[in-house]
């Protein structure tokens, strides 16, 4: 594993633009070379703007969305439809608007589905197991002001979670308390890792995440790296480096 590259954007929009740039890219790439890339979502406001602008290019790339896999980094333990799952807002934005296979897009079980968080934790690691790729060509993941990723929570017990691909998590300090997350080993078997940040009020856990001193208990953040580790981050989540 490499050291973290870092990639400074002037603004939110300039960030999105070349994060979404160098994901088609990368699918193209994967694509070429014969591979259906697997690609983890993340949620928040700017992967929303990301799924847009994805959206929007699509027409005119070369990307064949129905060779592409779709898994998230963790999700919200609430019903299918509401309006808190990350899944839910990646298809309103992204794909319900490009031609997807369905068998491709792989979702967390919801809790209308099955009866606990668990058991939707043990759902998701039985799928990634069978219909994973074994990596992520790219895992998307964005920095909590807390240093938290993916549902992954400073000073949580689950961040001890090993042995597991996916990992129950209960208590969360952020609504919703229930929730289902990658563990950190399943998110560094990728190619690449992408954090994406925007605004000052990351900028500190920016900070944090990428100083040479510190521990994954108070920024767990820090814990995942893939072969390549890059953080997307426009000047306001960069001013504190």
């Amino acid at each position: 594993m490499n050291a973290p590259e870092i990639r400074r954007h002037d603004d939110a929009d300039v960030l999105v633009g070349d994060v979404a740039s160098a994901l088609l890219d990368r699918i193209e790439a994967a694509q070429a070379r014969g591979e259906v890339p697997h690609i983890g979502l993340t949620g928040g406001s700017i992967a929303e703007e990301l799924h847009r602008e994805l959206a929007r290019r699509a027409a005119d790339s070369s990307v064949d969305w129905s060779r592409v896999a779709f898994w998230w980094g963790d999700e919200r333990f609430v019903p299918a439809d509401s309006p808190d799952r990350n899944a839910g807002q990646a298809r309103a934005s992204l794909l319900d608007h490009v031609p997807v296979d369905p068998a491709n897009v792989h979702e967390v079980p919801a809790s209308d589905k099955v009866a606990t968080a668990e058991d939707a934790a043990e759902a998701y690691g039985t799928a990634m197991r069978e219909e994973g790729a074994g990596f992520f060509e790219v895992l998307m993941l964005g920095i909590g002001p807390d240093g938290h990723c993916a549902s992954l929570f400073p000073g949580h017990p689950a961040l001890d979670a090993r042995d597991a691909i996916a990992v129950a998590v209960h208590d969360s300090p952020k609504p919703p308390p229930d929730r289902v997350s990658l563990t950190f080993e399943a998110m560094e078997r990728c190619r690449a890792v992408w954090f994406i940040a925007s605004g000052e009020g990351k900028a500190e856990a920016v900070a944090r995440a990428l100083a040479e001193d510190g521990t994954v208990a108070e920024t767990p953040a820090r814990g995942v790296r893939g072969d390549e580790t890059v953080w997307w981050l426009d000047e306001a989540a960069a001013s504190a480096l």
